[in-house]
């Protein structure tokens, strides 16, 4: 290579080294924060409901979060791809603090639910653009690899969750599960600011603003027929007919706006499909029995057993642990073997199974008795999350592939919505009618919502007083329970009505983040194909082999540092030998040999100091991208990409940027102990 000084080709040039390691660390932190959200506050429920009081409110402030985070995911998606994800994703996180700052200082519980709103209104742009983010900073090719660090994010965020959750409430404050996100959002959001800089294509959308505001109308109207009716009105009362009629009418209207949407968040057709259908069905009963599981599993622990918040957070660990080792372990089956269905067959009867056994705990069980049950839960769990989103992705055209699977992810959040509500309403009623039998033996002006957040108040009242109470607890929340046994029974009997095709190579790479329940991440048929493709380009050949290989399918007698070399020059059109050097990694006498290659086969020429392709050098190098974006094609059987010029821009930009990229460059050009014919 010979130095000089050009200007260098105008692209996109991705932070490498330090910069990106920085910029990394600043959206995992980011989507830590919205992860951890959704876990850590249920330890603190009991106590938050013992300060401000509401117990009747405790669900929705699981649910104000999840519904939030819900309908504001498509929008975040959307205006990222039309205005530009780094200003997007910094207001993302400034109103995800606000929200959490406000919720700190909530003095009672209407105010901390309707801050909650306001968090989740931040913690779903967070989740969408980080993965986006992630595509404009990182080459295809190594996207794969750091796709299953951002998996790792959702695993810690569910086993430290309710650790956290408790911690903090035991040793400072609850108020703390959410002040703590506010240094931590400043770190990333001030990285982020510093590091990233506005990269990425804009994209031109439609946005469905009106579909996005019935979603809202419908979803909330509905969650409030299951919260009110038969504690604060009767069923058939004026209010809750009212609710559910508008509810009704809203959905209704919904459909018909969806239908003549040109960017629509969820197509009607996907509801004529039977696996869609069938997976959003499934998915919403278990959100349903999830989320309704992390909300009164603490308060279980907690009121009935009296162990302390933290303690109530290792309990659950085994309901973590086992959806961890389910979702990973299924996943991985399945990209062996192809078969998807009997997953779900068997984790929704264990799903049932677990809550009727949760159904039978008291406050006599012993620990190990409930972790085995918790344990099993999550295991259920486990089986069926990620399974719903592989078999939906399977079964639709490209056109719908993004929008499905955004589908049976939204729907898991609305059946968790449902879930917390329906089961807070089993539990409040149940709770009214145990304490009003229990009447004659209790104090006058007895606060049950006051045991939650102090069960020792309970020693100061003689033990049969105290034993009836907890009882009546353990009761109620045996209801609960048993309530969802039915829910997870009916997914079990839809499971056996899935359809099971052949696996397409893109639908058997796993995205952890779908498999560990965290919010919906929406993404384009387009953005899913690349995540997708991004992960089977991780079992490419090595770099050496990869070079080789594609020389001599196109034709090109190189050696594999000549062959990068050429790749690298044709997509720059040019480039100084410096740097070309500094982009492989390598000092300019390490790459001269192979230049100089490509100068005597008339592929390149060099002009004071610049290196430019040739007419004979971009035919050759033409031959190797077609060459590569034949071999991805493969990966897309079933697809047609000659019959979605989308698919096929895909293929042809993902050719070409994973070929001549940086980390190829310092393996295939930096000398190698014992390799010949290099050309070193």
């Amino acid at each position: 290579m010979t130095a000089g000084a050009a200007p260098e080709a105008d692209e996109r040039v991705m932070p490498k080294g330090r910069d990106l390691y920085v910029i990394l660390g600043a959206l995992m932190l980011s989507m830590l924060l919205a992860a951890l959200d959704q876990t850590i506050v249920s330890t603190a429920l009991p106590t938050i409901v013992s300060d401000l009081g509401g117990l009747n409110h405790l669900s929705w402030v699981v649910t104000s979060y999840l519904l939030a985070s819900t309908a504001s995911t498509p929008l975040w998606g959307k205006l990222g791809d039309q205005y530009g994800r780094k200003r997007l994703f910094q207001s993302s996180i400034v109103i995800f603090l606000i929200g959490s700052a406000l919720c700190g200082l909530a003095r009672d519980m209407t105010e901390l639910i309707v801050f909650r709103a306001l968090q989740g209104l931040g913690g779903g742009g967070l989740m969408v653009l980080v993965v986006a983010i992630v595509g404009d900073v990182v080459p295809p090719r190594d996207r794969g690899r750091y796709q299953g660090l951002f998996g790792a994010v959702f695993g810690v965020a569910s086993v430290c969750g309710p650790l956290l959750g408790g911690w903090f409430v035991d040793n400072l404050s609850w108020r703390w599960v959410f002040y703590i996100n506010v240094p931590i959002g400043i770190v990333a959001l001030l990285v982020i600011a510093a590091v990233l800089h506005a990269t990425g294509e804009r994209e031109r959308h439609r946005i469905d603003y009106l579909g996005t505001l019935l979603i809202v109308g419908w979803a909330v109207g509905l969650v409030l027929v299951t919260t009110w009716g038969g504690t604060t009105y009767d069923w058939l009362s004026a209010p809750i007919v009212v609710l559910a009629a508008g509810s009704v009418v809203l959905i209704a209207v919904w459909l018909l706006v969806e239908r003549r949407a040109a960017e629509p968040i969820m197509p009607p057709r996907l509801l004529a499909n039977s696996v869609f259908s069938l997976g959003a069905a499934i998915s919403f009963a278990v959100g349903f029995a999830m989320f309704g599981a992390l909300t009164f599993l603490p308060i279980f622990l907690q009121v009935v057993h009296g162990v302390s918040p933290t303690l109530s957070g290792v309990h659950l660990l085994p309901m973590m642990l086992g959806m961890l080792v389910a979702s990973i372990g299924s996943g991985q089956l399945i990209s062996r073997t192809g078969r998807y269905k009997v997953f779900p067959v068997i984790g929704t009867p264990l799903i049932a199974l677990a809550l009727y056994l949760c159904s039978r705990l008291d406050e006599d069980a012993s620990t190990l008795t409930m972790s085995l049950r918790f344990a099993l839960l999550g295991f259920g769990l486990g089986l069926v999350l990620q399974v719903l989103v592989i078999a939906v992705q399977n079964s639709v055209p490209y056109q719908d592939l993004g929008a499905a699977t955004s589908g049976v992810t939204f729907f898991r959040q609305i059946g968790g919505s449902f879930g917390v509500a329906v089961f807070g309403s089993v539990f409040s009623n149940q709770l009214a009618g145990h304490i009003e039998d229990l009447a004659r033996m209790l104090p006058p002006g007895f606060d049950p919502s006051a045991v939650q957040g102090n069960p020792a108040l309970l020693d100061r009242y003689p033990a049969e007083v105290k034993d009836a109470v907890l009882h009546a607890y353990a009761q109620s929340i045996d209801s609960v329970f048993l309530w969802a046994v039915p829910v997870a029974s009916v997914a079990f009997v839809l499971a056996w009505f899935l359809r099971e095709v052949p696996l397409r190579a893109t639908s058997q790479t796993r995205d952890y983040g779908e498999g560990f329940g965290a919010a919906p991440t929406v993404r384009s048929s387009r953005h899913e194909i690349e995540r997708a493709l991004s992960e089977l380009m991780r079992k490419d050949p090595k770099a050496l082999e990869l070079y080789d290989r594609l020389g001599a399918l196109s034709g090109v007698a190189l050696p594999p540092g000549s062959v990068w070399a050429l790749c690298r020059i044709a997509r720059d059109g040019t480039v100084t030998g410096e740097a070309l050097a500094e982009r492989a990694g390598v000092t300019v006498e390490h790459g001269r040999p192979h230049v100089d290659r490509l100068v005597d086969s008339g592929y390149v020429r060099r002009a004071d100091g610049t290196l430019i392709i040739t007419g004979t050098g971009q035919a050759a190098a033409e031959r190797l991208f077609a060459a590569r974006r034949e071999g991805l094609a493969r990966h897309l059987d079933g697809w047609s990409p000659e019959e979605h010029p989308e698919l096929a821009d895909v293929l042809r930009r993902l050719a070409e940027e994973s070929l001549g990229d940086e980390a190829d460059g310092e393996r295939c050009l930096r000398p190698q102990e014992g390799r010949a014919g290099s050309g070193m």
